[in-house]
């Protein structure tokens, strides 16, 4: 297996506002048939589609890093922002040429915006000929087959059951390391500013079981991180009798157990000490003291938590729908840095200009910044989307230079906190894990530590997977840099 990416950059994991990364990947085991995939947008999206490769694998087909020889070409769309979706059509419109002169291409839209859009995707895009949505990728296969014979195909069914347990992924952008694993799908939060719960329906989570098991087997295949994925990791809850979260809830009495999320923490983590865990996202109404409680206790739990804001003033939050208050963060805030000290990493997401949002307002957004500190950010101005609540009720009447500013001042603000969270690290000893060479320099090796900071160290006698201690010795904004101790 050879692997092949290019232009990778995964970014926020609630997919807040991820836009425009690309990935490809290269299969070689001697088939015939030709795959070509690109993802955009998240973690999730970059899961799925190492889901899809597989059904695909299966079926007799290789992926290819060269679009110009792929059979099929799938793109895994984003539909986050309106700046997704425009890439998305851009890169369609490059793919005409090509489609011209081989008319017998497949070309599929997946994902997001194929949930979004539906059977309007092949009015709009004639060169489209399979729209999927994310829980009907087991249909890929007769749906391509149905193009191959000139009919165009839609499948954007949303299941209440359907986890994928059962399909080991094919590892996309491997670097035998680190590994992601999907342990829910879906969505019952309606934040008003999100289209994420149309686009993947309902909360349903994955047998544990399964999920411990794949974990397993990446430790046995070397790899020593693995990331857990959902919408809200922390309101995972599963039991034999039923997986769907909001009819889980109902009958919790009438069934045998319940999984929640700080049991499957320490279910992944005592496969071994060696195997690092972390996990996206979390949302500030369900991370519970279990889980920090859960994080403390084992070690090779990273001690960082992703925990998206979005805005610091309370009005705005009640507008965004995110069933939380300025005090109610703030506490959870209070409550990580007691359990888990002030070294665990804390990250956030942060929308700039969301409607009616005055200049107290952002400057509130501000304000907490400096309470929290946050060690980074993924900030975006507001996009607004069709079908979303904020979109039906609320204008969009913050000028878009207005959130351009208010966008640079918290940008402005988490360039100085990074840098001033970097520095409390210089002097300190920490635990690396080495994730391979440095993108600048082959001269040196960058690796991760528990708090999920880049750290750059020389090159030396290590190779990828290793644990070093490592003596933090400088730093940027963005970056730690150290040197191995013995």
């Amino acid at each position: 297996m050879e692997n092949i990416i290019k232009d990778i950059d995964i970014l926020s994991p609630e997919e807040a506002q991820a836009t425009d990364y690309k990935t490809t990947e290269e299969v070689n085991t001697g088939k015939q048939k030709k795959l070509y995939i690109e993802s955009y947008g998240c973690q999730m999206n970059f899961s799925d589609s190492e889901i899809v490769a597989s059904i695909m694998k299966d079926n007799g087909y290789d992926t290819t890093s060269d679009f110009e020889q792929a059979d099929v070409i799938f793109l895994n769309t984003c539909s986050i922002r309106d700046k997704a979706e425009q890439t998305i059509r851009k890169r369609l419109s490059q793919f005409n040429t090509l489609k011209k002169n081989r008319p017998e291409l497949t070309v599929g839209v997946l994902g997001c915006m194929a949930e979004r859009l539906k059977e309007k995707l092949l009015d709009e895009e004639k060169i489209v000929d399979v729209v999927v949505g994310p829980d009907a990728y087991r249909d890929l296969p007769n749906l391509v087959t149905g193009a191959e014979f000139g009919n165009k195909g839609v499948n954007t069914f949303l299941s209440r059951e359907e986890t994928y347990a059962d399909i080991a992924p094919v590892r996309l952008n491997s670097n035998g390391v680190n590994a992601m694993i999907s342990i829910m799908r879906g969505c019952d939060n309606m934040c008003s500013f999100c289209v994420v719960p149309f686009t993947r329906g309902r909360e349903r989570s994955r047998d544990p079981h399964s999920i411990v098991s794949e974990a397993r087997d990446l430790f046995a295949q070397g790899y020593r991180e693995v990331m857990l994925l959902g919408q809200n990791v922390d309101s995972y809850k599963w039991s034999p009798e039923e997986n769907n979260k909001a009819r889980l809830s109902k009958k919790e009495d009438e069934v045998s157990e319940v999984v929640n999320f700080h049991h499957l923490l320490e279910m992944v983590a005592e496969i071994s000490p060696l195997l690092r865990v972390r996990f996206s996202t979390s949302h500030p109404k369900d991370i519970t003291d279990e889980v920090l409680y859960t994080i403390k206790k084992h070690d090779n739990i990273c001690k960082y938590i992703h925990l998206p804001v979005q805005s610091g003033n309370s009005r705005i939050l009640e507008l965004m729908n995110r069933t939380y208050d300025r005090e109610w963060y703030l506490e959870r805030v209070s409550k990580i840095r007691e359990i888990l000290g002030e070294e665990c990493g804390i990250s956030s997401d942060m929308i700039a200009g969301f409607c009616t949002e005055t200049e107290e307002e952002h400057q509130d957004t501000l304000t907490l910044m400096d309470i929290v500190k946050y060690d980074f950010s993924y900030m975006f101005f507001y996009s607004e989307r069709p079908g979303t609540l904020a979109a039906k009720k609320f204008a969009d009447d913050i000028p878009l230079e207005v959130k351009k500013r208010r966008l640079a001042e918290i940008i402005d603000k988490q360039s100085q906190l990074s840098y001033e969270r970097n520095k409390l690290d210089l002097g300190k000893i920490q635990e690396i894990l080495i994730e391979g060479k440095s993108k600048r320099s082959n001269e040196q090796l960058k690796g991760k530590n528990s708090a999920n900071k880049v750290v750059i160290i020389p090159d030396g006698p290590y190779q990828k997977g290793d644990y070093v201690m490592v003596r933090i010795t400088d730093c940027s904004p963005a970056t730690l840099f150290g040197e191995v101790v013995s």
